[in-house]
Parts: C-alpha cells; sequence; structure tokens
C-alpha cells in the first residue's frame, strides 16, 4: 500500500520516486545466460525506450524488473535522497493480450475483474465502476466500457489494457512493444496518452520497441541491450554509437526501412 505522502504527491503531479537503479542484474534460466552485468538506471518524469536486436533479453530484463525471474545483482527503488522506495507500483501493457474473441465480457467487466473478488456475472458495484470509468478516462476510453472486449479494435484494446496499468496509479509505467499490429491513428493518440502520464504524474517509463522513428520522436533515453547494456544516451547519441551500428549493421537497416523485421 502506498503511504499518505506518496499518494498525496501522486495526486498533485509529483511522485516520490526517483529512479530505478539496476547493479550487475544477470538472469540464468536452464543453464543459457540471458543477461549479464545490466547497470541501468530509469528516471521518473522520463520515457526511456529500451532497444536490441532479437534475442537480446529485453523480456527477460522486463520481467525481472516485475519479479517474475529470479536474477542476481540489484533492482532498487530509490527515492531523491538516494535512499530505498518501498512499495513501488509496476503499472504493465504487453504486446498483445490472448484471449477468446467471443468471449461476452465487456470492457466494464474485464476490468473490474481485476478490482473486486466478486465475480463480475454477479453484477459490478458502483464503486467499482466509477473506479473503472476513472482509469478509462484516464486513457481516453471511457466511451468503450460497455463495449464487449472482443470488439476492440487493437488501438482501442491497447489503451484498454494502458487503463488496467494505471489501476492504482504506477511509478514505472511498463510498455513491451505496445502498438505492435495498431495503425497510425491508434498509434498517435496511445503515445500522446503516455506522454500526458509522463508529464502529469512525473511517472518513470519504459518503452521497449522496434520502431526508431517512434524512439526518436518520444524517448528522452535510449539503452542499447544486448544480454548487457551497450550503450544509454539520448536517441542519437545512441543511435549514432558504433555499438549501435554493430548491433544493427547499415544494410540490414536499410532493408528493414524503420523497423526490425519479424524474425
Amino acid at each position: 500500500m502506498k503511504s499518505e505522502e506518496h499518494i498525496h504527491e501522486h495526486e498533485h503531479g509529483g511522485c516520490a520516486l526517483c529512479r530505478i537503479e539496476l547493479n550487475g542484474v544477470g538472469v540464468s534460466i536452464g543453464g543459457d545466460q540471458l543477461l549479464k552485468d545490466v547497470d541501468l538506471h530509469i528516471h521518473c518524469g522520463q520515457l526511456t525506450a529500451l532497444v536490441g536486436p532479437n534475442g537480446a533479453g529485453k523480456t527477460t530484463l522486463i520481467r525481472a524488473l516485475l519479479n517474475e525471474v529470479p536474477y542476481t545483482g540489484s533492482i532498487r527503488h530509490m527515492d531523491a535522497d538516494g535512499k530505498d522506495f518501498p512499495g513501488v507500483r509496476i503499472g504493465y501493457v504487453p504486446q498483445q493480450l490472448p484471449f477468446d474473441r467471443q468471449m461476452p465480457v465487456t470492457v466494464c467487466d474485464f476490468l473490474a475483474s481485476t478490482l473486486t473478488r466478486r465475480p463480475v456475472w454477479l453484477g459490478v458495484s458502483k464503486k467499482v465502476k466509477d473506479k473503472v470509468r476513472e482509469a478509462l478516462g484516464a486513457a481516453k476510453a471511457e466511451a468503450m466500457i460497455d463495449k464487449r472486449l472482443g470488439a476492440l479494435s487493437g488501438g482501442e484494446l491497447q489503451r484498454v489494457l494502458l487503463a488496467m496499468a494505471l489501476m492504482p496509479l504506477p511509478d514505472l509505467l511498463v510498455l513491451d512493444e505496445p502498438v505492435s499490429g495498431v495503425d497510425q491513428n491508434g498509434l498517435s493518440l496511445f503515445l500522446q496518452l503516455v506522454c500526458e502520464l509522463k508529464e502529469k504524474h512525473h511517472m518513470a517509463i519504459l518503452l521497449v520497441s522496434h520502431d526508431w522513428e517512434l524512439v526518436r520522436r518520444y524517448a528522452d533515453r535510449v539503452a542499447l541491450l544486448e544480454k548487457s547494456i551497450l550503450c544509454d544516451g539520448s536517441p542519437e547519441e545512441v543511435f549514432s554509437s558504433p555499438e549501435f551500428s554493430r548491433a544493427f549493421p547499415p544494410a540490414f537497416l536499410a532493408g528493414s526501412e524503420t523497423k526490425e523485421p519479424e524474425q
């Protein structure tokens, strides 16, 4: 549970959390070393983009941040005084949500199920529905509250997942290629929403993306990962670095335009 001071600061556009520090983080699964000596700082009020080739360990790093895999090294949540910050909240928006699109589940039912133990088929209380409506409003998706989940477009579904990640308001928002397969209108709206959240709540945001133009336009910092952090800096610093050229040779990038091809 967040402290009253933490809640107060979030309501007034600030955040008691200052940064997330990864120091010497390593992950090995089944004898395979997926991450080694990862050092990375993710600061509040900044959108940090995590880029790297397929198999570089981006998903593994996210799972370590979410405490879903054991890791060596340390992941610390720190306040402005360099002290450990307890009770950090992390919101997560996945690349996609596998589900049966024929299910008779509304957006309200879906989000309400994360807020209460009461089965949604027994009805959703006004208090819970108000919380759902508030979260959808923050994601500019309030009009979807009674829509069937399976009838949503790709962009609409991502805004609903963003709304879910905002219940409650997180200190760190993790976006795992959240606009893959979304049309340009949906893409622009989603990223505008994310930037508004960053500015309004001084939120730390980690975005995994293969779209270099998107990263150039929206990221404050970029970290190039290939099991370890090879380069960390502004978008132009990273994209012009020799480490980036080795990870993504110019001929490879020319053939893929601005996006890394699926493999």
